[in-house]
């Protein structure tokens, strides 16, 4: 049993190193994605990130199965859907920060989809946020050397848009502990993209049998560091203080992804991509903050 922090008490030293580890665990991700893709086709990648996935977690995936609705869509659109979407936008970039910038969207579609769904509120902070955030994906997409990747981009935040509906959807379905609802997930997700990889791509086999090491090191870390490790870290923060006083912390990961992109992957950043990035991540945060104050005020009132 974890015992939750006083609230406004300042982050430990363990706390701090947790969201330090999950920010580098993403943006290496995200990195390791546009790797892996290069080889192998994304719908395959995706499948074997969740087997992997699927066969550390199934402990965790036990009856009872409550809110069954809510969590079909969770783990139908939470995981074939945006995984598909994410691996398939790598797929597509020629580089890396583009697409780490714009599926960071998830964050103010959230807001908006809560608004829309739910009924909750929408301050006057939140929409100005969501509005840089989405000027910012357009002016970095409009850069000479970014517009190449324009598909990849827009693939990147219809997978931003899945998991704000994801995110939204499980905001009603609390009862459902956050590995048991990834196990769920994995276990949904990797038969689905077996599928769909079988369907719509082809020389998988080929593909394996010319991955090297780095590939295969992708493909663990996705499927062990960034869905187990990182994903039970995330729930032991959430678990000792509010989600929206972590959370925040947790938008840095594209700047890992950036400088991974820029020093080791030939990445082209240019000031208008930088500023368009900046632009983004600045609206996002505005958004993350507005809504950790709108619950903090109704947790008051």
């Amino acid at each position: 049993m974890i015992t939750p922090d006083k609230p406004n008490t300042p982050l430990s030293w363990i706390e701090i190193a947790a969201i330090v580890a999950v920010v580098v665990i993403w943006g290496v991700n995200n990195a390791a994605a546009k790797l892996a893709t290069e080889t192998l086709p994304p719908l395959l990648m995706a499948t074997l990130r969740f087997g992997l996935a699927a066969a550390c977690l199934i402990p965790f995936v036990r009856p009872p199965f409550p809110n069954w609705k809510s969590l079909l869509i969770i783990v139908g659109v939470g995981g074939p859907l945006h995984y598909g979407l994410v691996y398939f936008a790598f797929w597509l970039a020629q580089d890396v920060s583009p697409v780490s910038v714009a599926t960071q969207l998830w964050v103010p579609f959230t807001t908006l989809f809560a608004f829309l769904l739910l009924g909750e509120r929408l301050g006057k902070a939140a929409m100005a946020g969501m509005g840089v955030a989405f000027l910012g994906v357009a002016w970095m997409t409009l850069d000479p050397h970014a517009i190449e990747d324009w598909k990849a981009i827009l693939v990147g935040v219809a997978a931003a848009s899945a998991w704000a509906i994801t995110t939204v959807v499980a905001r009603r379905t609390t009862s459902i502990p956050p590995l048991k609802m990834q196990g769920l997930l994995a276990l949904v997700a990797f038969p689905t993209l077996a599928f769909g990889s079988a369907l719509f791509e082809h020389g998988q086999m080929e593909a394996i049998a010319l991955s090297d090491g780095w590939v295969w090191a992708c493909v663990i870390w996705a499927g062990l560091v960034s869905s187990v490790l990182a994903t039970t870290l995330v729930f032991w923060l959430v678990q000792k203080r509010e989600a929206g006083r972590v959370t925040p912390y947790l938008l840095a990961t594209p700047v890992v992804s950036i400088l991974i992109g820029w020093a080791f992957m030939g990445d082209v950043l240019t000031p208008q991509i930088l500023s368009g990035a900046a632009l983004t991540m600045g609206g996002v945060a505005i958004v993350a903050l507005a809504e950790r104050g709108l619950r903090a005020g109704a947790a008051k009132s």
